[in-house]
């Protein structure tokens, strides 16, 4: 083989080695979700894949083409700020929230660029978090299942499920910055049936024990826990102190009376974290939050543990367990 001629065949050749390499070169980044959560990681692993649900539902699977990087503030509210930072720094395509209001607030305090999805009970425009429902502005939007507008048929409920309802008590995690809008709701439902309001509030196992001990000794007849991730995590522990002092329970979803509680009535959780992955998507695909209207959750359940009605003496009418979209023998 002449000289020239092995040039020629050596650097096409190599031309050929180099030519993947360059392709990859040119592939995008693989995007980066930045996930924000006010509390630990393990209780709420069943809502995290709810989000990955969402995501796949627009063409998004982790590991595959998307990255999930979470931070989680166990629970202590101050770090949020700084992990918020963090997320910022490493230039996440996405932040999703978890956690209600305080990681929202920290996320957007935190950046005016990169797309923010929430998910909150409250209302979303009274806390800040958004112009309005339909026109989020800026660059956040999310999910709203407005948990404290469920107080009147919340009510309802208890007083068909307990006929002799005439005290009730409320439990808020004293340290949740729109607490007083769950009293406030609540305050307003009662008042027209003559109903006494006991208010108590914990921040800690501690405090969970005395304040559940205060309960027993008003003689409640009844007992909404509100819904916040303090209690959530420390789901099991509220469910057996209730059974202890034998009181009837009403939460906000169904994972407390799958637990032992009495009653679940509110949005489905598990629902809304999925349309935060399925908005987290569509942002990826070039939308902006802006432009996506601020979601209502529509699906509500209704769960009625009929072991735990037995064990406390409470007797759900056929007309309540009709209704009941799962009841738990």
């Amino acid at each position: 083989m002449k000289r020239r001629e092995f040039i020629t065949l050596a650097g096409a050749a190599a031309a050929a080695s180099a030519w993947p390499l360059d392709v990859r070169a040119q592939q995008p980044a693989m995007p980066v979700i930045g996930f924000l959560g006010s509390t630990s990681s393990g209780p709420y692993a069943a809502l995290v894949e709810a989000v990955r649900q969402g995501l796949k539902e627009t063409g998004y699977v982790e590991g595959q083409n998307v990255a999930i990087e979470f931070r989680w503030a166990d629970g202590q509210l101050d770090r949020l700020p700084a992990l918020a930072a963090e997320l910022v720094s490493r230039k996440v395509d996405v932040i999703v929230t978890s956690g209600s209001v305080p990681p929202a607030l920290a996320a957007k305090a935190a950046t005016s660029t990169i797309p923010i999805v929430f998910h909150t009970g409250a209302d979303p425009v009274a806390v800040g978090l958004v112009d309005s429902l339909n026109r989020p502005g800026g660059n956040i939007t999310g999910v709203s299942f407005l948990t404290y507008a469920a107080a009147p048929k919340r009510l309802g409920l208890l007083r068909d499920l307990i006929p002799a309802l005439n005290v009730l008590g409320l439990l808020v995690h004293s340290k949740d910055p729109v607490a007083e809008s769950a009293v406030t709701e609540l305050a307003a439902a009662v008042h027209p049936f003559g109903i006494a309001l006991h208010v108590e509030r914990a921040a800690s196992e501690r405090e969970l024990d005395d304040v559940f001990a205060a309960l027993a000794q008003r003689k409640v007849d009844a007992l909404i826990v509100n819904t916040d991730p303090f209690f959530r995590i420390r789901m099991n522990q509220v469910v057996a102190l209730a059974a202890r002092h034998a009181i009837p329970d009403m939460y906000s979803g169904r994972d407390y009376a799958v637990a032992g509680g009495l009653v679940g009535y509110g949005a489905s959780i598990s629902d809304a974290y999925r349309q935060q992955g399925v908005y987290a998507g569509k942002i990826l695909k070039g939308e902006k939050p802006a432009d996506l209207p601020v979601m209502q959750s529509t699906k509500f359940e209704f769960v009625i543990n009929l072991k735990t009605a037995r064990t406390l003496g409470v007797a759900p009418s056929p007309g309540l367990l009709a209704i009941a979209d799962e009841v738990i023998e």
